[in-house]
């Protein structure tokens, strides 16, 4: 076992630059009309409170894998912000991050990328890049990433570009123009200790950023594109002031927030399920078969939180209500919340923010929140919809833990 294992990184190390196939390990089955029967939502199911007790194992000393050629045109001091890139290189680690855009790796650049703008202000006196250095600081970003392990195009997956790292239509960015908005502003206090649950229901953070961003913005200026610039120039500031680990937390939050508001899966037509599904069923076994092969698609995906696979199953319930199909075919095909995430490993992530680790011994591991017996919840007329977004985050009620490892990689 140690010798594969010192194979597995061995092949890893060669394959960073290079298409892969992941394969995952695990125990979990597809889809599979002959399974017994699982225990089906029960008509008061509704997420709770309840946050997932997972030890992420320890991080080891991380191996670069290469030397980053760099601009030398920068003004970005990156090696103030050294831990917290290394963490966004394993989250956003080879091959993985396609896989892990939504859920880890994307919210962590972006993070990574508003700490360092605003750490760097210190020296330059502005919350943004201008567009001259941004190409080469995008670039040098990219280079130090990936001389880590992370994926060989973040900016692609992640849809980041120069402008990104600029002030775009804010029409502030001086550093000490914005501290005078911000100097009686509660946004440091609403955001410093930050609590996941809280936050993602009452959104305390986010509505004193929002509120400073709609005094300062004038009535000309506040379109809604002007907005969102205005509120990345406010989070970069608030890095400023914020160590760069306790800054990250807090960005993160904000994005668990969100992100596990919305199903990211792409659902395409239905037309096959309903065909086979709608009405009266004719052929349980024909129906089913249909539903597996959709659901299939839909794994080669992307890994996706308890929060959002309830998202997903609802959306696609509706889908499918609208196209004429009226059987609960969730409770008929044995259908669960961890089939609308990727397989193999039937792994539904936390909803809670949290980062890939790199062990010595195990490689990459990430958390897992299995549900097994927790059926995909069906609308019906009493219950037309999960709406989980006032109790984010959450996990629903019966839960396993599970840490996922990342089995091997082939070139």
């Amino acid at each position: 076992m140690e010798l594969m294992l010192q194979f597995t990184l061995l092949l890893l190390l060669f394959c960073i630059s290079e298409s892969y196939n992941v394969v995952f390990s695990s125990n979990v089955t597809r889809l599979n009309i002959d399974e017994a029967q699982s225990p089906g939502v029960p008509p008061d199911f509704d997420p709770q409170f309840v946050l997932p007790q997972l030890a992420p194992s320890p991080l080891m000393p991380f191996t670069s894998v290469g030397v980053p050629k760099l601009s030398g045109k920068c003004p970005m001091n990156f090696s103030n912000v050294g831990n917290i890139m290394t963490t966004t290189a394993i989250d956003c680690w080879g091959s993985l991050a396609p896989y892990l855009a939504n859920v880890v790796c994307c919210p962590q650049l972006e993070a990574t990328i508003n700490i360092l703008i605003g750490q760097s202000s210190f020296s330059t006196g502005n919350l943004a890049i201008n567009e001259t250095h941004a190409q080469y600081c995008l670039s040098d970003i990219t280079q130090i990433l990936e001389a880590q392990g992370s994926y060989n195009q973040l900016h692609e997956i992640c849809s980041f570009n120069p402008t990104n790292l600029t002030q775009a239509s804010c029409p502030f960015v001086d550093l000490k123009e914005i501290e005078n908005f911000l100097y009686n502003s509660t946004i440091i206090e609403s955001c410093k200790s930050i609590d996941p649950v809280k936050e993602c229901s009452h959104n305390v953070c986010e509505n004193a950023i929002t509120d400073v961003v709609m005094n300062m913005v004038p009535n000309n200026y506040s379109k809604p594109e002007t907005i969102v610039d205005c509120k990345k120039i406010v989070l970069r500031w608030l890095a400023s002031k914020l160590d760069p680990f306790d800054a990250s937390k807090v960005f993160r939050v904000i994005s668990s927030c969100k992100i596990n508001k919305v199903c990211p899966l792409v659902f395409r037509d239905t037309k096959n399920v309903s065909n086979e599904c709608g009405h009266t069923i004719k052929n349980q076994t024909t129906c089913c078969n249909a539903l597996e092969y959709y659901i299939t698609q839909l794994q080669d995906q992307s890994f996706v939180t308890n929060l959002q696979a309830i998202n997903c199953a609802s959306s696609f319930a509706t889908s499918l209500q609208k196209a004429n199909v009226s059987t609960n075919v969730y409770d008929t095909c044995r259908v669960k919340l961890k089939d609308f995430t990727l397989q193999d490993s039937g792994c539904l992530f936390p909803s809670l923010p949290f980062d890939v680790t790199y062990d010595q011994s195990s490689g990459i591991d990430f958390k897992c929140d299995l549900n097994d017996n927790v059926a995909a919840p069906w609308p019906t007329s009493s219950h037309p919809s999960y709406n989980t977004s006032t109790n984010l985050p959450a996990v629903p009620k019966a839960t396993s833990n599970h840490k996922g490892e990342l089995n091997y990689l082939l070139c």
